[in-house]
Formats: C-alpha cells, structure tokens, sequence
C-alpha cells in the first residue's frame, strides 16, 4: 500500500476509520480503491484544521477566490470510483474536482490523469499538491467542464464531481470504445442536493447507462438544465 505519511499530519487511523465506517459499510469492497484512499491524505485537499470534519461523511466545500466546488462525500466517491473499473492502463479524465483529491487518488489506480477545472487557481493549487505528494502521472488542465480535454484523450474513464443535469455530449465524444462515464444524475424536478449516480458505457457509436447508487451533491453550474423560455 502506498503512504503518503511523510508529508501528512494527521494519524492515519482517521482515514482508517473513513473507510471502516464510511466506504466499507457502503458496499466499498475493492482492495486498490480502499489502499488509494487510506494512502490520500484528504486533509491536504481541504483548509479545515478540523480533523473530525475532513473527515466525516459530509460534502466539503473548497474555495480558490471566489471560485467553489463542493467535493463529493468520500463513500460516494470511492464507490463511483470502485463501478469505474479503473486499472493502471487507464487514462482517466478527472472533472471538476477541485482542489485535487479525487484526482491524487485517481492517480494511485491509473495509469495517467487529467484534472480538468475550469478555475485556474484551482488547477494551480492541485498541482502544487500532487507534486508535494509525488504524483507523476497526473496533470492540470484549465478550460471549459463542459468540453473537457479532447487534446488530452480519448479516455477509458471520465469522473464528473458532481451532479448534472445536462450537457455530457462533449465527454461523451472524449470516451474511448469501452469508456466509462461516472456522474450523479439529477432528473427533471429532481429537487436539493438528491440523485443518483450513474455509469454510462461507450460502445461502439452508442452509450448506454445503468444505475448504480442513490447519491447527493448539488449540481455543478456547467451542468445545470438551461432555462426554457415558454412564449
């Protein structure tokens, strides 16, 4: 298992009791995934000195300005990224992920990762963390959520971090036959921060979805349902 304790301050035994209590008792079986997240140290990601809220089962905002994302909770994300099959040939795109964590844990099962914000001191900031931590085979990217990186892919894995509405076509372009796309969906009237997490699978010309867990976290803007104007 990798260790990322050289540069963590907190005991290990709050990630231990993370995935004890949280991902473990959330059907979260995967021996690689479980080892990414007890080797991540999360409180890295997030500027709460609070050790019992970074790690709780709560969604934490990150800021960088006046920018924000809400990071998904880690049982939601460990069971998206368990249903994504990741194994170290993957190139994953990382989407909308923040300060980095998804990101640096994606980094311990792939082979390579694009974290995608559309925030430039977001993407800033993850860099300088996944270089802090050692991770090589991950790097920022800043442009448009919504378009994603066509230039860096196609990918065998897309994580969307956070819920939406509408508005995948463009990653669904940038899968690779057999890519997976992972989100939490929010049908219409759908109200708060309530959905459900989704896999869609690129197969041939076509993707097909299945669902995979009930799951909360609010809508990322790039994704919301544009208003309809009724005349």
């Amino acid at each position: 298992m990798l260790d990322f304790s050289p540069v963590s301050t907190l005991p290990t035994d709050r990630r231990k009791t993370m995935v004890d209590c949280q991902l473990r008792t959330f059907d979260v079986t995967n021996a690689e995934v479980i080892d990414a997240f007890l080797a991540t140290p999360r409180e890295q990601f997030i500027a709460s000195q609070d050790l019992a809220v970074v790690y709780s089962d709560a969604l934490q905002t990150v800021t960088s300005g006046d920018a924000r994302r809400v990071l998904l909770a880690p049982m939601a994300l460990a069971r998206l990224l368990q249903n994504a099959e990741i194994d170290r040939g993957s190139r994953v795109l990382d989407v909308g992920g923040g300060s980095g964590y998804s990101a640096a844990i994606i980094a311990l099962l792939a082979g390579s990762v694009v974290a995608l914000e559309a925030d430039a001191g977001f993407s800033a900031a993850a860099a300088a963390k996944f270089a802090k931590l050692g991770l090589e085979n991950v790097r920022t990217v800043t442009g448009s959520l919504a378009h994603g990186a066509s230039a860096e892919g196609p990918f065998d894995v897309i994580l969307v971090n956070g819920a939406v509405e509408e508005g995948l076509d463009h990653l669904f372009a940038q899968l690779a036959p057999g890519g997976r796309l992972l989100c939490v969906m929010k049908a219409s009237g759908q109200g708060g921060r309530n959905g459900k997490a989704i896999r869609y699978d690129r197969i041939s010309a076509d993707v097909s979805s299945r669902f995979l867990f009930d799951a909360a976290a609010p809508v990322l803007p790039e994704f919301a349902r544009k208003q309809q104007f009724l005349f």
